[in-house]
Parts: C-alpha cells; structure tokens; sequence
C-alpha cells in the first residue's frame, strides 16, 4: 500500500475510533460536557472548517488519482493481436513439449509398474523364507524343551541314584557293624569253650 493510501487508512481508523469513544454509555453526559467545556476547544474552533474542507480536498483528489489509475489499466492492449499470434506459434511447440512430456510420464508409469511387481515378488519370497524360519525356530523350540526334559529327567535319576547309593552304603555299614559285634560274640564264645 503506497503513502497515500496509508494516511487515507489512517485517517478512517482514527475517524472510527473518535465515533466509538463518543458513543460510549458510560460516559455520563455531565463529563462530556466537561471534556468539551475546555479552553482547547474554543482556540482550535477557527481551524475545524479550514482542516475539514482539507481533508475532503485530499480524498477527491486520492479518489481521482484512483479512478485515473483504474482507467489506465483497464483499457485495451495494443499488442493484443500479437500476442494471439506469438500463442499461436507457442502452441505448436507446447503440443510437442507436451507430448514428450506425455511419453516420459507413461515409461515413468511402466518403470513404476515393473518396480512395484518387483518388490512385491521380493515381498512374497522374502515372507516364504520368513515361514520357514519360523517353522525351524519352532523345532528348534520344542528340540531344546524336549533336551530341557531329557536332563531334568536324567538328574531326578542321578538324584535317586545317589540316595539310593547313600540307603546302600548305609545298610553295608549296618551290616558291617553287625558281622564284627557276631564275629566277637563268636569270638568271645570260642575263648570261653576252650
């Protein structure tokens, strides 16, 4: 927006602010009678008329310089015709830029197309391969639960087998302490028999 039209903003948006304050209701109408009762008001009262017709001058001559720009640029073009022959003469270029244009973007589509088929090919085995990797790890899975089993089994055997050995050499000492007391008992009864 030029200078000009700036002060013309300004000049409205101050105008509209000046109007909201004076319609105000909670100003009472004792103290704008106040507000206008000053001294200010009776010494700026010759130059109102003067600013006014002012203002009103500069906005005839802004609307002026707007309708004369309006005019300007709204009239018809000199070079109207030659511009319709210079498209004419583009066009046929544009049809064959157009057309190549045209052509790169259905190979572009085909290269699209085969790549897409590719990678989905790759998908499909890659998820076949997926598959069987799952199926091993699954095996694989039951094999160590089955070897977890076989050695948890194998030391409840060793387990038993140590308490039985601990029964059995316990009864072989009994049993070894039991043949001595016998074997002095008879030992005893032999000394006294001779």
């Amino acid at each position: 927006m030029t200078l000009q039209w700036t002060a013309v903003a300004f000049f409205l948006y101050a105008e509209i602010a000046v109007n909201i304050i004076l319609c105000t209701p909670f100003i009472s109408p004792q103290r704008w009678r106040l507000v206008f009762s000053w001294r200010i008001w009776n010494w700026l009262s010759p130059y109102w008329n003067k600013c006014f017709f002012t203002m009103i001058m500069v906005l005839i001559v802004l609307f002026l310089d707007a309708v004369r720009d309006v005019q300007k640029y709204s009239g018809p073009e000199p070079m109207h015709d030659a511009k319709v022959a210079v498209t004419s003469e583009n066009s046929a270029g544009l049809q064959v830029e157009m057309d190549i244009a045209i052509k790169a973007a259905k190979q572009h589509q085909d290269d699209n197309l085969m790549l897409r088929h590719a990678l989905l090919d790759e998908e499909r085995s890659k998820s076949a391969k997926n598959q069987l990797v799952k199926l091993e790890v699954e095996k694989l899975v039951e094999q160590v639960k089955a070897s977890e089993e076989a050695v948890r089994k194998s030391h409840a055997e060793v387990e038993a087998m140590k308490r039985q050995a601990k029964g059995l050499a316990q009864e072989y000492d009994r049993l070894l302490m039991e043949h001595h007391q016998l074997q002095n008992l008879q030992s005893a009864a032999d000394k006294k028999d001779q």
